[in-house]
């Protein structure tokens, strides 16, 4: 995994990206030594977001085992409720 600044990256934002694309490779950037944001593959980022929705949906099915449908409020409730 590469560490860049964000001025270099910039300076050279071509090049990162054909080497996130076509070489797979993870960037780093950072701002004044600190590390900010990433270059990144594009599958790596579908991967990360169909990671976050399988964990939300645990997390989701793991409540609802845990609540009763006597408990649940309907949504036209909550959308009152919150002014929608």
């Amino acid at each position: 995994m590469g560490v860049v600044s964000t001025i270099k990256a910039r300076n050279q934002f071509s090049s990162y990206i054909k080497r996130a694309s076509k070489d797979k490779e993870r960037i780093i950037l950072t701002s004044r030594g600190k590390e900010v944001a990433a270059i990144v593959p594009i599958e790596d980022a579908i991967f990360l977001e169909e990671l976050e929705d399988r964990i939300d949906n645990e997390e989701c099915d793991k409540i609802l085992a845990e609540t009763k449908p006597e408990d649940w409020i309907p949504w036209e409730t909550v959308k009152k409720e919150i002014g929608l």
